[in-house]
């Protein structure tokens, strides 16, 4: 069962039908009072059926319509707890917005991607991935626009570390690489809408040619989720001030250091060397 609500709907919003996206319209314009509401009276608010309802839940992963007002009740309390913390009222940054409530409610919105991601994120998963990682004899990684930003984030990481990578972030050299690689190889696909073409299209190439596939997206439905062998799931609710490049970068950007890290865990004393002999190699290149 999803752990956030909210997070599931527009994760999987996407792939549900007119009605449900109705119903998901309802919900996210007023979720206090949907807490409130019966399955009936739900239905009734959103103009559908008590059938559709219970078929909406389940489409979001959850058992029931119980399950998921359960699991919107229990998202609110904690973002309204998180939001005290932060000092931000409700809403996203508006234009009206001072430089203080501005900064408060970017750093509330990024600390929240993040704690959802973390919570969310399946561990078996995780660690599958970083089994095939360190067997891997390359690892390529595609990632475009923001996406790209953070393939070469992992690049950079997994290069000092000692392993073999590369981010490809031009798409005819994300294929024409994909299509290079064997069953000893590694491709990660990083798209948070898990629909970008390009990146899908580097994916199965990758497949094709026997490597093992790792996804990293918001979508658990996307296209680039099915067209992968492993996928890790980030936590992201966008809005139009925190589209793409903020939050969905710092939830992808999170996922990759649990990747990293885990990683450097398994093969700490050799990754640890490797770690400080490149820093010890630039360290000239720093002013005193």
């Amino acid at each position: 069962m999803p752990t956030s609500a909210t997070t599931a709907i527009h994760q999987r919003r996407s792939a549900l039908t007119p009605t449900e996206q109705r119903i998901a319209t309802h919900v996210l314009k007023d979720p206090h009072r949907v807490v409130e509401n019966s399955i009936t009276q739900l239905a009734s608010a959103s103009g559908t059926s008590v059938a559709s309802i219970a078929r909406f839940a389940q489409s979001l992963g959850f058992s029931g319509y119980p399950d998921f007002r359960l699991a919107l009740a229990t998202e609110l309390d904690r973002t309204e707890s998180d939001r005290e913390r932060f000092q931000v009222s409700a809403g996203d940054v508006s234009r009206d917005d001072d430089a203080v409530t501005t900064i408060r409610k970017i750093a509330f919105a990024e600390a929240s991607a993040i704690e959802r991601t973390a919570r969310q994120i399946d561990v078996d998963e995780l660690e599958r991935c970083v089994h095939a990682i360190r067997s891997a004899r390359r690892i390529d990684i595609y990632g475009t626009a923001s996406s790209g930003l953070a393939a070469h984030d992992l690049e950079q990481k997994l290069h000092r570390a000692g392993l073999v990578a590369q981010a490809r972030t031009d798409q005819h050299l994300a294929l024409t690489g994909a299509a290079l690689l064997n069953e000893k190889d590694v491709a990660i696909a990083i798209s948070h809408s898990g629909r970008t073409l390009e990146i899908v299209q580097s994916a199965e190439v990758a497949a094709r040619s026997g490597a093992t596939t790792i996804a990293l997206t918001n979508n658990p439905r996307s296209p680039l989720a099915r067209a992968c062998e492993l996928v890790l799931i980030t936590a992201v609710s966008e809005s139009s001030f925190r589209s793409g490049a903020m939050s969905s970068r710092i939830a992808q950007l999170a996922v990759l250091d649990f990747l990293f890290t885990r990683i450097a865990q398994a093969d700490y004393d050799t990754i640890a060397d490797n770690l400080q002999r490149t820093y010890d190699a630039v360290t000239a290149h720093r002013i005193d």
